[in-house]
């Protein structure tokens, strides 16, 4: 028996051989990331790539799968690619561990061959630079927005950009797709909780460029989880309506 037999009786064995040559992009590994990247590993999914520059922090542990006292200052793509692995020896991983420049955004999109590119990026600029890269290539993206902050999960849905309803991070990224002359109806997940106010502009170890202080955001354990599951959901039924489409 496989690992993905249990899959196989819900989708049916040609259905899911043909979801297995997808390739989709995980970008930023965090709270949010982690667990769309094991997600569709667990689905069966034989090609991910890996994007995350940070490594694994204290801070961490309270919400991200990789983080683990045993994995304290390991690269966060090396620890979800041995994870990934251990569920799926065959999987094919590309591993990016560095931070994506908003300069490089259109080339790592082009090159990437990518069927499905989930954003879970922090830095809004980059944000935008990745999702306007493959609005203009025509690469299904779905993004992550404001999980920090919130505890209520009945307030968490998926929507359009251009539908969202008081999460500061989606305002930023319409302003600045807007600004690059992009469409904003592409799918998101947010929440519309509203949020506690964050620590305002302390350092906290292991987090934020070079240690610089910065406004830290409160999070729990269960809710950027849940966000990472809802969007792996969201990608295999896009990928599912594809392989529907091809037959």
């Amino acid at each position: 028996m496989t690992f993905t037999a249990r899959t196989e009786i819900m989708l049916g064995k040609p259905t899911l051989d043909r979801l297995r040559e997808h390739h989709v992009l995980i970008a930023g590994l965090g709270g949010v990331g982690s667990f769309v990247a094991e997600a569709l590993g667990r689905v069966g999914l034989s090609k991910l790539t890996l994007l995350d520059h940070d490594k694994v922090s204290v801070s961490n542990l309270n919400r991200q799968l990789p983080a683990l006292h045993s994995t304290l200052g390991q690269p966060k793509v090396m620890v979800m690619a041995e994870r990934l692995r251990d569920i799926n020896p065959d999987i094919e991983l590309v591993i990016h561990n560095e931070f994506l420049q908003k300069e490089q955004a259109y080339h790592f999109v082009q090159q990437g061959q990518f069927d499905f590119v989930v954003d879970c990026i922090d830095s809004i600029a980059c944000k935008a630079a990745l999702v306007a890269a493959c609005l203009q290539q025509s690469v299904p993206v779905a993004s992550s927005l404001g999980a920090g902050n919130r505890l209520d999960v009945r307030q968490v849905k998926i929507t359009q950009l251009n539908q969202t309803q008081g999460c500061a991070l989606a305002r930023e990224l319409r302003a600045q797709l807007r600004k690059m002359g992009m469409r904003t109806n592409y799918p998101v997940i947010y929440s519309q909780e509203v949020p506690r106010a964050p620590l305002p502009h302390q350092p906290l170890e292991g987090e934020g460029p070079s240690g610089r202080p910065r406004a830290v955001n409160g999070s729990i354990a269960y809710l950027p989880g849940l966000f990472g599951l809802m969007l792996a959901g969201l990608v295999v039924e896009h990928l599912l309506s594809e392989v529907s489409l091809e037959n």
